[in-house]
């Protein structure tokens, strides 16, 4: 079983202009990188290859039955929930929205086990509007993960990353500029 480092990044309103100026900064990680942005299908496409071009990791669009390879960047598609089977397999449902959303980042991080000898979990919480995450991050920090949240001043909306805050399972509030840095930090 492939076991990665891995990082869930749960982002909504203002999520696409926050996450080209995270992955502008972040150079190649040794770690598979999911992206778990509230958008509609049909517009996940276009998101995923505007990111493509500014990331110096590949970034496309999750697939159904894929498995995670460090260095990679996998964007939920929109319509459907995206979980990790065993850390490493990219098994995408349909189903009712949680928190409002489908995709939803609580779905995704609930899925993840706990990691095996030195692999590390790091969960992001971005800039967006409602709850998202609040739970996924709760969830990371109890199996041994890392917790990152985008600070008020920088979030476009300061919903997701406030609800993700008040649960105290939070280990680090950084503004955007400083996410990247920390990323990296941690997966060191």
């Amino acid at each position: 079983m492939v076991n990665n480092n891995i990082v869930v990044i749960g982002v909504s309103t203002g999520g696409p202009i926050a996450l080209r100026r995270l992955f502008s900064e972040l150079p190649l990680l040794d770690a598979a990188i999911v992206i778990v942005l509230h958008i509609p299908p049909g517009m996940d496409y276009k998101i995923a290859s505007g990111l493509d071009s500014v990331a110096s990791m590949p970034i496309a669009l999750a697939g159904d039955g894929e498995y995670l390879r460090s260095g990679r960047v996998y964007l939920a598609p929109g319509g459907f929930h995206l979980t990790l089977e065993g850390n490493s397999r990219i098994i995408l449902k349909e189903g009712a929205r949680v928190n409002f959303v489908l995709p939803s980042a609580d779905v995704a991080m609930k899925s993840l086990l706990k990691p095996l000898k030195k692999a590390k979990i790091i969960g992001v919480v971005m800039t967006g509007m409602g709850k998202d995450g609040a739970e996924g991050v709760q969830y990371i920090k109890s199996i041994g993960g890392s917790t990152i949240a985008q600070d008020a001043e920088s979030s476009a909306i300061y919903g997701m990353p406030k609800a993700a805050f008040e649960t105290g399972a939070i280990d680090y509030v950084l503004p955007l500029n400083k996410i990247g840095r920390k990323i990296i930090e941690l997966l060191s």
